[in-house]
């Protein structure tokens, strides 16, 4: 590692790079997010808590007990949705502990406490922990890392009980996942009798790295290295145990092990392939481990992959991956609307990537396109009510989409909870003497810069208006930098430090206004972003989006939904000079932007004719746009992201 360190937890870390202001530190007020959280915390816990017990997530802890008929087969393949529950449990006990550290509440402690002793009994003498093999197949434990998620499991674990020891102080779930870690780094690396495997689905790598940051261990971090740099490397280790379970190598259900970004080592890697939240999950890691060991080749290959997957394949929500078939990526430019699958859970893993490469590289480019897929491709996967879900976000649909209250594979509705739970922890970072604001959100926050503690406070309607002002107070006068994100989307920007002006253009560095002063208690930072509607357009080898147009005001992406529009949405067409005007709906769907337009309807034919060589008749009508998140809150419609334009 680096010789020029900061400290974080007691540990040494490269100063080069920022550190995030903890969740526990930063407290969201009014605005958009807010009523996320609090929706979250109020609904889509308890919610989720009550379908876990219906659909006997919680019953498989007791591992001692008979197993009953096995639930959720996956119709010709060798595994089953029960083998991830104990990854959804985990994640319901990540996003409950997020909600406590601001909002206690003891009886959701208490919840969290019965959890955690059931997880301790359950664990085995050895520290494995894993309620399908240990109940159903304990002859088979890491017999399929390929297919059986195994050290998958245990990765949302160990976040967890880092999520639980940071919200609560509390150690009991931490002992168990370091058990069950030393335990795992017995099994595997590159020593005599140890197994040079690695899991079919990245998870614990990044996992890993987080319980070294809080407990200082560098076997976990080498643990996670190893995991990473293993990756693809020949002899394929997903080739030599089908072999010990006399199968054939190439009869895996997915034909190809880019599907888990296995195909060749990481540091080789150079195009986004496979499943997308795979891959997120990996690259979050090999950023974490890039930044650790300072690792430039390791930091290559993730800006390759960066620079292809915003490039060429990344939707205009910020969502990843066209295909069904495997949950990913197909070909460049393939991104189709009404078919697009988009998993939330890869936006967020999308969301996870890209603040990892934002506190390594302190570049705004990443925290663009973090937002993005905040503001659209992840939110779009919760409800307002915080109880009904998306497991795929398409960008256009002919009404039969529809939110959902369970699925067989419930991997999305925690993780967008624990998103929302968190999201304190993505808006302020600190690095040496400078303190940085990647996200635009109100906001109390309580850092450390230069050993001075220092609160700031900040106020803003974004990302309905640009204006934000925030209110610096340290405890005592002290001279930092404070950074201040001018998103890539803002054509112009003013900057007023106690009411005057400041040279924004001066100060800018990658994205960032870098303000350099003494601050001291009262000083008061007004940002304003020019913030007009605009038309987005897509590459014209998208060939779904040739001759249309996206709307887009800041960080959001707006779309028609049949329920405020006057015709269907597949035949409304945006002429090329007519305004875009902005406003707010204070009584529409808990508060929302929109966008309205003078536009034209394309009129169905009279009569049953499919075909004619008379071009159908246009009328005006008028246009309006909601954001993508919003959409599919109200009775199930159509909806279009992508709007012709004539």
């Amino acid at each position: 590692m680096s010789e020029r360190s900061s400290q974080i937890n007691g540990l040494a870390h490269p100063a080069r790079w920022h550190l995030a202001v903890p969740f526990t530190a930063v407290e969201l007020q009014d605005g958009l997010w807010a009523p996320r959280q609090k929706a979250v915390r109020e609904r889509t816990v308890p919610f989720l808590y009550a379908q876990y017990e219906k659909n006997g997530l919680f019953e498989a802890l007791d591992v001692d007990s008979p197993p009953g008929p096995l639930r959720i087969p996956f119709n010709g393949r060798p595994n089953t949705a029960v083998m991830y529950w104990d990854s959804d449990i985990a994640k319901w006990i990540e996003t409950a502990s997020y909600t406590l550290a601001t909002h206690y509440d003891p009886a959701l402690d208490a919840r969290i406490d019965d959890l955690v002793a059931r997880i301790a009994k359950a664990q085995r003498p050895d520290g494995y922990f894993n309620t399908y093999f240990i109940r159903r197949e304990p002859a088979k434990r890491w017999t399929n890392l390929r297919d059986w998620h195994e050290l998958y499991c245990a990765g949302h674990m160990i976040e967890a009980a880092v999520a639980h020891a940071q919200a609560t102080g509390k150690q009991d779930l931490i002992e168990v996942v370091r058990r069950y870690a030393d335990y795992i780094a017995t099994i595997f690396g590159p020593g005599p009798n140890q197994r040079r495997g690695y899991c079919g689905h990245p998870e614990i790598e990044l996992a890993l790295v987080k319980l070294y940051r809080l407990t200082g261990a560098r076997s976990y971090l080498d643990l996670a290295k190893f995991f990473v740099d293993e990756r693809g490397r020949q002899p394929h280790y997903f080739d030599q145990e089908a072999i010990a379970r006399s199968e054939d190598p190439a009869a895996q259900y997915y034909g190809t092990y880019e599907y888990s970004q296995s195909h060749t080592p990481v540091r080789e890697q150079r195009e986004v392939v496979g499943h997308a939240v795979r891959a997120m999950y990996l690259y979050s890691a090999m950023a974490d481990l890039a930044g650790e060991f300072d690792d430039v080749s390791l930091m290559a290959a993730c800006k390759a992959l960066w620079a292809d997957v915003t490039t060429k394949r990344l939707y205009v929500t910020g969502g990843l991956g066209p295909s069904e078939r495997n949950e990913g990526f197909t070909a460049d430019y393939d991104l189709p609307n009404e078919t697009a699958y988009a998993e939330t859970c890869a936006a967020v893993g999308m969301i996870f990537w890209a603040h990892r490469m934002l506190l390594v590289e302190r570049d705004a480019r990443y925290a663009d396109i973090m937002e993005l897929a905040l503001y659209n491709g992840a939110l779009s996967g919760l409800s307002l009510d915080g109880e009904r879900f998306f497991y795929d976000n398409p960008l256009a649909s002919r009404g039969g989409h529809r939110r959902w209250t369970w699925h067989r594979c419930p991997c999305c509705p925690p993780n967008i909870g624990r998103l929302v739970a968190s999201l304190g922890q993505y808006v302020y970072s600190t690095g040496p003497d400078e303190a940085a604001v990647h996200l635009y959100i109100a906001s109390n926050a309580r850092l450390s810069v230069g050993g001075v503690n220092v609160s700031l406070q900040q106020k803003t309607q974004y990302p309905w208006k640009g204006e934000i002002e925030i209110l610096v107070e340290p405890e005592k006068t002290v001279e930092f930098a404070l950074r201040l994100r001018v998103p890539a989307w803002c054509r112009s920007a003013s900057l007023a430090i106690n009411g005057t002006k400041f040279d924004i253009e001066a100060t800018m560095d990658r994205g960032y206004a870098h303000i350099k002063r003494r601050w001291q208690k009262g000083d008061e930072v007004k940002l304003s972003l020019d913030m007009p509607a605009e038309r987005v357009y897509a590459n014209p080898e998208v060939l779904a989006d040739v001759g249309r147009v996206v709307l887009k005001r800041g960080p959001i992406i707006y779309c028609l939904e049949g329920a405020d529009n006057d015709a269907p949405t597949h035949r409304i067409a945006l002429p090329k000079s007519n305004p875009i005007e902005a406003h707010f709906e204070r009584n529409l769907l808990s508060g929302v932007g929109m966008l309205t337009a003078e536009a034209v309807v394309v009129q169905s034919w009279e009569g049953g004719e499919l075909y004619r060589t008379d071009p159908p008749t246009m009328e005006r009508t008028t246009l309006r746009a909601i954001p993508y998140s919003f959409w599919s809150n109200r009775d199930s419609e159509e909806m279009s992201v992508w709007i012709r334009e004539v």
